[in-house]
């Protein structure tokens, strides 16, 4: 169900619209792993997410030490961080919204804000540095993949005879066992070590 939630886009907690329909399920479910592959970015053994070559995002001109701005030009497929340059940069990752939010001016603004002098956000980098510009790269690349993904995601709501609570309820499946509802605590485990210490995973 999960798997099916991250890929029709509903909150994690949110009532998930399960579908009766084995096919459309099993499209659900396969969405959503290719979705939680590329949101990875090649952790836990996976490869990393890449686009085409010819797509790949470059840096054509270097990112200026403080870029005041960021900016698109649709035409050019251009990412322009003040002088800087970058490109392709797909349509679909520029305009990437999450929350109304555009992802990567939220990334932009973050980054470039002066933070106030004596304050611990004002021990950062006092120039942009080459790691910024390789996560940016990796970011577009993570955008533009989950972009191409939004129209299948568009698909599935609604899609077919839906499961609903009656159906749920008779099959066993709800109500929520209240210790399936309980916060998970390491306490729950056992000792390891002479020490008490716990393997936290």
């Amino acid at each position: 169900a999960w798997a099916v939630a991250v890929a029709v886009g509903t909150p994690a907690g949110c009532a998930v619209p399960l579908t009766a329909d084995p096919a459309v399920w099993a499209s659900g479910v396969e969405l959503g792993r290719r979705m939680v592959r590329i949101q990875l970015r090649g952790a836990h053994g996976g490869e990393r997410p890449r686009l085409p070559g010819g797509r790949r995002p470059y840096v054509r001109a270097a990112v200026p030490a403080r870029p005041e701005a960021i900016d698109y030009d649709p035409g050019e497929e251009v990412l322009r961080l003040g002088s800087g340059r970058i490109s392709p940069v797909p349509a679909g990752a520029w305009d990437f919204t999450v929350g109304g939010v555009r992802t990567l001016e939220l990334w932009f603004e973050r980054r470039s804000a002066r933070p106030e002098p004596g304050t611990l956000a004002a021990i950062g980098p006092s120039e942009w540095p080459r790691e910024w510009t390789s996560e940016l790269l990796e970011l577009i690349t993570v955008l533009a993949l989950l972009a191409e993904l939004r129209p299948l995601q568009a698909e599935l709501p609604g899609a077919g005879p839906a499961i609903g609570t009656a159906e749920l309820r008779a099959a066993g499946v709800l109500p929520v066992p209240a210790a399936a509802r309980r916060p998970a605590s390491v306490l729950d485990h056992h000792e390891e070590g002479p020490e008490g210490q716990f393997a936290l995973i």
